[in-house]
């Protein structure tokens, strides 16, 4: 029986397509060349980072936000903020309490994004980032964190994420219930590959209260 449910941030919880489009401004090119360049990021397994490199050779990404955050202090910049959760979430996480489980977001996320997240004032139990545990994912002694703030034996656990290297099949290893969410360029393609089979694929958050409960 599934007690606790833990969510993945970006393109699980959070649309991150302002926060790409801002980037391609920031690098002055296209929005429709850099969001391509991170479907193709997605579809060869390379880091979101080779993007930069492709139109920016050794182009610093820490040190590039650095720069940016002094020149627009008050700006989003590479942050996210209400506008950019997806509509499903907020019903989806209440659901999901109301049905007496325990609702838990902790991904890959910069210490802002708990404050982002906790400014929207979600339904949850808690609210973590790997910067405040010191480890990210796929290393398994995230897992070992997700199932020690969950309390509950990872059995008991469905990880939701939309990605198979980082959420799914990590998840899985560890003994969770892995579950892949198809959207944003991860999700859609890393649902067609054969190692998905591993995990139950969703389109919606929706989805999970009743799917969860039997």
């Amino acid at each position: 029986m599934i007690k606790a449910v833990v969510f993945d941030v970006g393109e699980t919880l959070i649309d991150e397509t302002r926060i790409w489009l801002r980037w391609a401004d920031r690098l002055g090119v296209p929005g429709f060349a850099f969001l391509g360049a991170l479907g193709g990021c997605a579809a060869l397994d390379q880091p979101h980072t080779y993007a930069f490199e492709l139109f920016r050779p050794g182009f610093d990404v820490e040190s590039e936000v650095g720069k940016w955050a002094a020149e627009d202090p008050d700006g989003l910049r590479e942050n996210f903020d209400g506008d950019d959760l997806y509509p499903d979430v907020r019903p989806s996480f209440q659901a999901l309490r109301d049905a007496g489980l325990t609702v838990v977001v902790a991904g890959n996320q910069p210490p802002q994004a708990r404050t982002a997240l906790e400014a929207m004032r979600l339904p949850v139990d808690a609210i973590f980032t790997s910067a405040e545990w010191g480890v990210e994912k796929p290393h398994p002694d995230f897992f070992t964190k997700v199932a020690e703030v969950a309390g509950a034996v990872p059995g008991e656990i469905a990880y939701v994420g939309d990605r198979l290297d980082n959420d799914v099949l990590p998840a899985a290893d560890a003994g969770m219930r892995p579950i892949l969410i198809r959207r944003g360029p991860w999700g859609y393609l890393h649902a067609e590959r054969p190692a998905a089979a591993r995990a139950t694929i969703v389109d919606s958050l929706a989805e999970l209260p009743a799917l969860l409960a039997a």
